[in-house]
């Protein structure tokens, strides 16, 4: 039996960033993933500006050392199509100079590459000990702590406290929270690689496409290195299941048929497989701790609902669960009523910009307020530039939620 101060479930983004605060704060845990790295992960691989701010704040020297990452893209914003074809590029900054890499506010990295590159920072980490190829599958609270152990019992962690990072399909979650999915809170997507997509941004803007045959979902453009692309589309999993629909085939009709994306994929190639996966979102607030255990990334059902972006709110989750064990450690107490304070900081600091984004995936659901508030955006440079405000600004995100904020943008139209 392994015994550890903190065990911490799954390598990836909120794994790695949970066990990276607790190196700096000199905290020993056991971080075990059922994969072998580098491995794939689906997912639209986009970074958003969190992340780089999120990986300074553990450890400059990692912030710095995926800016000198060369496996990424850099990205300066994003380009919102609607219905009815009018878009609308909005900029991560106001401001930015695209002949300085380092004022590129967000990035595009596969997965595979990413994930991998937060493995090798856990192995810079004297107080991490990272098994990989290993599950946990059984969970048992005894005074003391948990008991994790894999189906066959041959491997086994006994911790005071648990984070649990494996992803949406964990059985922790399920098992133990009791937090189960629900199609309304859930997208389904797919994800595939193309070379040789034209029409990109020359500032790599990723593209969110609010077609109509896809509603309340959206197709997706996201520019990598080497003349790659992140394509995909994502709808929620109560219209999928609702209609019936065949993504994979909306995907490839969407490709041959549309009369504007089809022209871009002409001599497009496709790179490999196209997979599927499923999004927790985070348009609910759910209870995500318990006597001795945090759930965080997507195990906490925390993507965000109108992006469908989750790496960045993953490592958030991730650094919040390691200052929570930290004052759980100097309380002396893992209690669910003291682990309650990680579901506060949880709400208080990703809160605003979840319940902006629920806001934002039931308009794309009215077809006409969405034209007309991208029609507004294209004349309105002030409302192009609170837009770009928003990727970064806390309050103004808390703003935005309000409805008085819509009613008098359309009023002073």
């Amino acid at each position: 039996m392994i015994e550890t101060t903190v065990c911490v479930i799954g390598a990836g983004p909120a794994g790695a960033a949970a066990a990276l605060q607790l190196q700096q704060f000199n905290i020993p845990c056991v971080v075990v993933d059922k994969a072998v790295f580098p491995r794939d992960k689906v997912c639209g691989d986009g970074l958003s500006g969190k992340v780089l701010t999120c990986l300074n704040r553990i450890n400059p020297e990692i912030g710095t050392r995926l800016m000198e990452f060369q496996a990424k893209q850099g990205s300066w914003g994003v380009t919102f199509v609607a219905p009815n074809r009018a878009s609308l590029d909005v900029a991560y900054r106001p401001v930015y100079d695209k002949a300085q890499e380092p004022s590129a506010a967000g990035y595009v990295c596969k997965r595979m590459d990413f994930d991998n590159f937060l493995v090798d920072e856990l192995k810079r980490c004297e107080q991490v000990q990272l098994f990989e190829g290993q599950s946990i599958d059984k969970y048992e609270l005894q005074p003391d702590g948990y008991v994790l152990r894999d189906n066959a019992g041959t491997f086994v962690v006994k911790a005071q406290v648990v984070i649990v990072a494996n992803g949406a399909h964990s059985g922790f979650t399920k098992e133990v929270a009791k937090i189960t999915m629900e199609p309304r809170h859930y997208i389904a997507g797919i994800r595939a690689y193309y070379q040789g997509v034209t029409g990109m941004h020359e500032d790599s803007f990723i593209e969110l496409h609010f077609l109509d045959e896809l509603l309340p979902g959206y197709f997706w453009i996201f520019p990598l290195p080497n003349g790659e692309a992140n394509v995909g589309v994502g709808v929620l999993s109560e219209v999928v299941r609702k209609k019936k629909l065949n993504l994979k085939k909306m995907l490839q009709d969407t490709l041959e048929k549309d009369p504007v994306l089809s022209k871009r994929f002409e001599n497009a190639e496709l790179l490999g497989t196209v997979d599927g996966y499923g999004l927790p979102l985070g348009s609910k607030r759910r209870t995500l701790s318990g006597d001795r255990y945090m759930l965080t990334g997507d195990a906490g059902y925390l993507i965000d609902p109108f992006t469908g972006e989750g790496i960045g709110n993953a490592l958030y989750s991730g650094r919040i669960a390691a200052q929570q064990v930290k004052a759980a450690l100097e309380a002396n107490d893992f209690s669910a009523t003291q682990l309650k304070k990680y579901d506060d900081e949880i709400y208080r600091v990703l809160g605003p910009e979840l319940q902006l984004s629920t806001r934002m995936q039931k308009l794309v659901q009215r077809p006409w307020l969405f034209n007309l508030l991208l029609r507004i955006g294209m004349r309105n440079k002030q409302l192009r530039e609170l837009m770009s405000c928003m990727f970064y600004e806390v309050d103004l995100r808390k703003r935005l939620t309000r409805p008085s904020f819509y009613l008098k943008l359309l009023l002073n139209r």
